[in-house]
């Protein structure tokens, strides 16, 4: 076990605008920093004494925003939030300029993935991936750290996706086989994962991409799911709906699990779409240890970042 005085792992990226910014060592050291603040979060609590960050919102938000405000002020810093269009009124280039004259780092949750890089190559403090088209890193660290508390050591387990096979599933695939997990996407056809990321995360370890959410599921020890329909694409929600109706995790699809299995969800959940209320509800449930698990994670981030 890693202590606080423990020197950090190298090389460590300056930012987090991919879950591979965080190498195997890193994403190590991360999760049990997570766990230790979880534990004795007052140990931490003067880590970002003044310290004071940028937090840019293109996108609502209810636990990204939430548990960043909260993780930097209990860990002694503050925030400043800005919601809209990052680069609408004026280049990104210039707003990472100006932000890190102001803030000592950035905290973005955008559309676009080429906005998060943009930050990162102009700013000269660091700049978090809180959400974007490609990935959620915060999110993909939660998860593992729910799922460590669950069942210990991951090596040899298997994690199944069932839905869209969006920027949750790509972080997903990078942090789960770097912790030596089995991960199975299963997706209606023409809405896999990107195959460029798919083939990146197979250098890491074993990864399944079919489109048989049976398949996916029979055996896994957690079952991950996400909204059908993300923010941007409320033009296809009908049509969503219709294709992705046989990827629902229901007690049917549930029940080809290990009995042990937990349930995921990084939410908001469209209870009877992507998921019944049943599953949601039932004791296998995690969802709702996931979101909590935000908040420590994202603490343990903005420690190895900024601490």
């Amino acid at each position: 076990m890693a202590t606080i005085a423990s020197a950090r792992p190298k090389p460590f990226a300056r930012n987090l605008a991919t879950d591979l910014d965080l190498n195997a060592e890193a994403l190590a050291y991360a999760l049990d920093l997570a766990s230790q603040i979880k534990r004795t979060p007052a140990r931490f609590n003067k880590a970002l004494v003044g310290r004071y960050l940028s937090l840019l919102f293109e996108k609502p938000s209810l636990r990204t925003r939430l548990t960043f405000e909260l993780a930097i002020k209990q860990l002694g810093g503050d925030a400043v939030t800005s919601i809209g269009p990052v680069g609408d009124r004026e280049p990104v280039k210039d707003v990472a300029r100006n932000l890190d004259r102001w803030t000592h780092g950035i905290v973005a949750r955008v559309f676009s993935q080429s906005t998060i890089e943009e930050l990162t190559k102009w700013s000269r403090v660091p700049v978090i991936n809180a959400l974007s088209n490609l990935y959620h890193p915060c999110q993909a660290l939660a998860d593992a750290l729910t799922l460590t508390e669950h069942f210990g050591q991951l090596e040899g387990r298997k994690l199944a996706y069932v839905g869209d096979g969006n920027n949750v599933a790509h972080s997903l695939m990078f942090t789960a086989t770097r912790l030596g997990m089995e991960v199975a996407v299963a997706t209606p056809a023409g809405y896999a994962p990107e195959a460029d990321i798919v083939a990146k995360a197979c250098e890491y370890g074993k990864v399944v991409v079919s489109e048989d959410a049976a398949a996916a599921v029979r055996g896994a020890d957690a079952v991950y799911t996400d909204v059908w329909t993300s923010m941007g694409q409320e033009s296809e929600t009908e049509e969503r709906k219709r294709v992705f109706s046989p990827f629902q995790v229901n007690e049917s699809l549930l029940a080809k699990a290990k009995p042990n299995a937990i349930f995921m969800h990084c939410l908001p959940a469209k209870r009877g779409q992507e998921v019944t209320d049943e599953v949601m509800e039932s004791p296998c449930s995690a969802v709702f240890d996931q979101a909590e698990n935000r908040l420590h994670a994202q603490k343990a981030v903005l420690v190895m970042l900024l601490g």
